[in-house]
């Protein structure tokens, strides 16, 4: 997909079409996340950093399934 790179105020800008604002699922005002990929960047809206958070999480809360259970109580 090809994206306009345009000259906001002293900032640069990168229009993105109706179908991608689409599949991304995002509006106005929201945080788009620019990160290095093997091929080049990818842009998503999700924070890396907190993707891998929950995976930590995640790898805890099999770990120690039945200390939380116990504490659910």
């Amino acid at each position: 997909m090809e994206l306009k790179v345009t000259k906001v105020g002293n900032s640069l800008a990168v229009i993105l079409p109706k179908n991608a604002v689409h599949g991304l699922n995002v509006e106005k005002g929201d945080t788009l996340w620019l990160s290095e990929a093997q091929s080049g960047y990818r842009i998503t809206p999700y924070d890396p950093k907190f993707g891998e958070q929950i995976d930590a999480a995640k790898k805890l809360m099999k770990k120690r399934r039945n200390a939380l259970r116990e504490l659910a109580k």
